[in-house]
């Protein structure tokens, strides 16, 4: 059931590393919310760190911190806490691009996003598109975060290795 190919097989070439610097948008509070909590525990409200609850995320990715500079894709996924002595969330989305040579292409990250350290590093597992048989990793800083709405824009830069 198993055999070995060689990537020649798929069309692959070179390796390329690839930078992507963008803005992330969660917008958790208002009419139009881009983060919505699908779930949570009973004991979730008791917790300092919010353990236990779980975000769907379609959240806006744009080319400068302000929310209406130019959509370069958006990230759809989600994001749980899954840490009860610090704010950690387990980040499960797809980076799903919509501009330039990327439109139709997609990054997948997974990893632990440490939200109150200065920079958190995520693991990028895999991509389509122009992104097929990606690994990396994603460097996250948050640019913005309002205490009071819960919503925050982070500044990403996404480092890929891809054919």
């Amino acid at each position: 059931f198993s055999n070995s190919l060689s990537p020649k097989h798929f069309g692959l070439k070179r390796q390329k590393l690839s930078h992507l610097h963008f803005y992330f948008h969660d917008v958790v509070s208002g009419r139009n919310p881009t983060a919505i909590r699908v779930a949570s525990a009973a004991l979730t409200n008791k917790s300092e760190t919010g353990f236990g609850t779980v975000v769907m995320v379609d959240d806006p990715l744009t080319a400068t911190p302000d929310r209406n500079s130019k959509l370069v894709g958006k990230a759809q996924g989600i994001y749980a806490s899954a840490a009860q002595d610090v704010v950690g969330l387990l980040m499960v989305m797809n980076l799903a691009f919509v501009e330039g040579k990327y439109n139709g292409s997609a990054l997948s990250l997974l990893g632990r996003n440490t939200v109150f350290s200065t920079v958190r590093e995520m693991p990028i597992v895999g991509g389509s598109g122009l992104f097929q048989f990606a690994r990396g990793y994603a460097q996250a800083k948050t640019h913005t975060f309002n205490i009071k709405t819960g919503d925050a824009v982070v500044e990403y830069n996404v480092y890929v290795l891809h054919y």
